[in-house]
């Protein structure tokens, strides 16, 4: 899946565009969504595929990565456990000392503001380190 017919890899952009029509659902739409509000707070991110298939956003780090399962659309902030979370986001993956995580269910709604809030501290961390 990572190979156009020209034998040159598909940009990332291109792949994500990919998994969000083959998704043809919900899931789809949820990726779509993520990703629009992760353009939107931070328009420097660079996407990226990863680990056969799975969309990955950076910024002087992972910032986070959009996986699809059957019942949920779950975005893992790489660093997110080092990050506030006044609006409560994050629902998954809180016993690790590194990584959390927002499931989000098919008719859930995303919180646009406080999802951009999130990723601007999680560009911002990331960037902290970089410059040093």
């Amino acid at each position: 899946m990572g190979e156009s017919g020209t034998g040159e890899a598909r940009p990332p952009s291109q792949m994500i565009d990919e998994r969000i029509r083959e998704l043809g659902d919900w899931r789809g739409d949820v990726l779509s969504q993520i990703r629009a509000l992760i353009r939107q707070a931070d328009p420097a991110v660079i996407e990226e595929w990863k680990w056969r298939g799975v969309p990955v956003w950076s910024r002087g780090g992972i910032i986070c990565t959009g996986e699809t399962y059957k019942s949920i659309v779950k975005m893992t902030f790489a660093r997110g456990a080092a990050l506030q979370d006044p609006s409560g986001l994050f629902n998954a993956s809180l016993d690790g000392n590194t990584r959390r995580a927002i499931d989000i269910h098919e008719g859930e709604a995303i919180h646009p503001e406080a999802l951009k809030a999130l990723i601007r501290a999680a560009v911002d961390l990331n960037m902290s380190r970089t410059r040093r």
